[in-house]
């Protein structure tokens, strides 16, 4: 049976990694795409864009967001204070983005299409892109470090139990 710890962990690999893998498709492929919505069509889409995709993302980065704090007080063997303060700083940077220029430009974009918004829109989601690149990373390294792996890119390191 997993201890607290480790099921913390587990939940924020899970909603981390579930993040890294939907931000590296809005970043490539969903708001590129924008441009070809079409103006009369756009602040309709936008704003179901919106909807429906607050159904997927505001689960997932509650749980990291949760997970993140959480590992502070309850880390799991082998994990110490500062992976997790980083992992912390990472989520509260991605939130503090995410709030103060992402969420003002898709506001801007259901009143009516704007390339410069959405070219803003685009170029400034790298910095989210990265930063949950990087918090995809240090999950996995921590998780590797609870297995007890020595190397983790070393497939054929041990697993202690």
């Amino acid at each position: 049976m997993l201890d607290f710890s480790r099921s913390i962990l587990l939940i924020q690999v899970a909603s981390t990694l579930a993040m890294v893998g939907l931000i590296w498709f809005v970043q490539i492929v969903h708001y590129p795409l924008y441009s070809r919505v079409g103006e009369a069509a756009f602040a309709r889409y936008e704003a179901e864009h919106n909807r429906l995709t607050s159904w997927v993302v505001v689960p997932l980065m509650l749980a990291e967001l949760a997970t993140a704090l959480l590992l502070l007080g309850w880390p799991p063997a082998g994990i110490a204070f500062t992976p997790a303060i980083i992992g912390l700083v990472l989520v509260l940077a991605i939130w503090l983005i995410t709030f103060t220029v992402q969420v003002p430009q898709h506001a801007a974009l259901v009143q009516a299409y704007d390339p410069a918004v959405q070219q803003r829109l685009v170029a400034g989601n790298w910095l989210r892109t990265v930063a949950w690149t990087a918090r995809g990373l240090l999950v996995l390294w921590m998780l590797s470090q609870t297995l007890g792996l020595s190397n983790p890119l070393d497939p054929t390191a041990a697993v202690s139990p």
